[in-house]
């Protein structure tokens, strides 16, 4: 089978590096830099398994800048862009995505379109009607980011939202490429399969919100907070994953699908969903209000990255905490951030150093430790990082 992938994200090179396994897979996107590494070989982000598979490949995926050629010549397009939450919508941006579904259907109308981008509710069946397409279903991701082609590999559900025989197509595509269970597998309408992808979402925020409000608790309580966690995660209904503190969700997949799944509830109750960015607005504000009281005047930010082993910071709690704090007169602000080429706040200061950043800190924040940071004695630091994981 021919297969185009529109879209170098982690999403887009990972179902990519996936269906080259047993298909001849074309990438396409209009970021040139993105393309042309993804030709040498090199994957523009960090993702062992991706850069192990590239690396030990070469070639055996095409990039382009110039998709119609291979629109023309596929057999399935999966579409994987950028749909930014735009609050000016109080909602998704799918101009890129509509333009991409409106110049497949033009250039190969019998081509089959994968959505894999996250939309809005009622986005594909909307689409399909307004250009007339026969041949589209969704098909949400569940990728984490470092990890992505490992969960492509390993899915723990694929689920397909669209017509029966169009969706069996996709299921076979998929299932050609991975060992699933049968139980592991779900047709289900694009309405339906769009949900999914915002409720589960919006539950790992929840999640993440809740054992950041016991951890608020203990800390204020001077409780051990790892003891009450281990306590309440060892009941296999709750389940011991996905329960390390952190001073806030972020990233770049939380904090939008949140919000529009409260959009798309518009005048149907809901209390418990309204709450998650609440939630997380307060565990911010508590954390930072904790970091005043420590009454420290030198103060180091440890990595801006919104999780660990991240190479991005975007939309991260910890630049939301720097802002919160850039304006204390009493603080001096330095951050180790290898990422980060110069400070991007007037009052903060950038320290490349390791070492001279430890020195001169009387305390140092960290979202998330790891080996750099572990091992360094006496120094006081201050974080939520009770288990060193993001599982």
């Amino acid at each position: 089978m021919n297969v185009v992938v529109v879209g170098i994200g982690y999403v887009g090179l990972s179902n990519a590096v996936l269906f080259s396994r047993k298909h001849n897979v074309v990438l396409c996107d209009v970021n040139a830099d993105r393309v042309e590494a993804v030709n040498k070989g090199i994957s523009p982000f960090k993702d062992d398994l991706i850069e192990k598979f590239l690396s030990e490949n070469p070639n055996i995926i095409t990039a382009t800048v110039e998709p119609t050629e291979a629109y023309r010549k596929a057999d399935f397009v999966i579409v994987a862009v950028n749909t930014d939450y735009d609050e000016s919508l109080d909602g998704f941006n799918t101009a890129n995505l509509d333009s991409v579904i409106a110049d497949v259907d033009k250039i190969n109308p019998k081509a089959i379109l994968i959505i894999r981008s996250t939309v809005p509710v009622g986005y594909t069946q909307s689409i399909k009607k307004k250009l007339n397409l026969t041949n589209i279903v969704f098909c949400p991701e569940f990728l984490r980011e470092g990890k992505a082609l490992y969960d492509s590999l390993n899915p723990s559900r694929i689920i397909v939202g669209g017509s029966k025989d169009v969706a069996k197509s996709v299921m076979n595509l998929f299932c050609s490429c991975v060992d699933i269970k049968d139980n592991a597998t779900f047709y289900m309408n694009s309405n339906e399969a769009e949900s999914v992808k915002l409720f589960s979402n919006a539950y790992l925020a929840m999640r993440i919100g809740f054992f950041n409000e016991l951890h608020s608790y203990a800390l204020s309580k001077g409780f051990d907070a790892k003891n009450i966690i281990k306590g309440v995660s060892a009941d296999h209904r709750i389940g011991n994953y996905y329960n390390n503190p952190s001073f806030g969700y972020g990233g770049y997949c939380l904090p939008k699908d949140t919000k529009q799944l409260i959009s798309s509830f518009k005048d149907i109750p809901n209390d418990i969903l309204k709450s998650i960015p609440k939630s997380n607005i307060t565990r911010r504000k508590f954390i930072v209000d904790w970091i005043k009281k420590n009454k420290a005047q030198k103060i180091g930010i440890y990595r801006l990255i919104a999780k660990k082993d991240s190479d991005n910071f975007r939309n991260s709690i910890m630049m939301d905490i720097v802002k919160d704090l850039e304006d204390e007169e009493k603080i001096q602000i330095s951050i180790y951030e290898p990422l980060l080429n110069e400070s991007i706040w007037k009052k903060v200061s950038l320290e490349k150093d390791f070492e001279n950043f430890v020195k001169s800190c009387d305390l140092i924040i960290a979202n998330r430790l790891d080996s750099k940071i572990q091992n360094l004695g006496g120094k006081k630091i201050f974080t939520a990082d009770l288990f060193t994981t993001d599982l």
